[in-house]
């Protein structure tokens, strides 16, 4: 899923591979190939590549992300349940010089306590959580709308 503009790095944290199959009552019945061919089609609308990974592991994501710095100019990520407590993740995305979204299909804010907190948010440039299957749309505009003002 590249093209030829600036690339953005979609991530998606563990157990996103079961979307449209697990709690869809919660999540959805989109699976998440098809949220990421969202992102796919709106990135190359705004001039942008998108590539995407997707991994039930920590230390693969952080990886990822590692592997992104000098080469991408952001990153959007849906670190799942990751978001809450990976400290490991909030290093690594605070080591990464671009655009950084973090992305929620649903608002933690209005679900269990443990999920009120982000230890990604502080190193986000903002968070788009919420609005279901069409975060995905719209924290890719977020990027491109956050490349353009910055200059990154």
């Amino acid at each position: 899923m590249t093209g030829p503009g600036p690339l953005v790095l979609l991530l998606s944290g563990p157990n996103l591979d079961l979307l449209g199959e697990r709690q869809p009552e919660v999540y959805g019945k989109r699976t998440l190939d098809e949220l990421a061919q969202d992102a796919a089609e709106e990135a190359s609308g705004l001039g942008l590549s998108l590539e995407h990974h997707q991994t039930n592991h920590e230390g693969e994501l952080v990886e990822l992300v590692h592997g992104a710095r000098g080469r991408a100019q952001a990153i959007v990520v849906n670190a799942g349940a990751l978001s809450h407590y990976s400290w490991t993740l909030h290093d690594a995305l605070a080591a990464f010089e671009g655009v950084v979204v973090e992305l929620h299909l649903t608002n933690p804010a209005a679900r269990e306590p443990w999920r009120h907190t982000s230890v990604v948010a502080p190193v986000a440039d903002g968070v788009v959580a919420g609005f279901g299957p069409l975060g995905y749309r719209l924290a890719v505009v977020a990027v491109a709308r956050l490349l353009a003002d910055t200059g990154r």
